[in-house]
């Protein structure tokens, strides 16, 4: 008895798995062309938020008793790029 087709089954399963795995390809490079073409800027980033300065910490210290009144000035003075007083 012959076998119609041995040697060939193989041949057909490979052909059509490779032609699946084609045109897969070439839609998913199709889908990601116009994503990247067709994409709206998103809204602006929001500035940056810029933490409190150094007066503004050096006041809570002294709000919060951390530090005494003389300290405060001295610390002031030094960060005005004013003189410091001597002890």
């Amino acid at each position: 008895m012959m076998h119609w087709g041995y040697g060939y089954g193989w041949g057909f399963a490979l052909m059509t798995v490779s032609m699946v795995v084609f045109w897969g390809l070439v839609i998913g490079a199709i889908v990601l062309i116009v994503r990247a073409t067709s994409q709206a800027p998103g809204p602006p980033s929001p500035p940056p938020v810029a933490g409190p300065g150094p007066q503004q910490i050096l006041a809570e210290r002294f709000a919060r008793g951390e530090i005494d009144e003389q300290e405060y000035h001295s610390r002031l003075a030094t960060l005005s790029g004013g003189h410091t007083p001597t002890r």
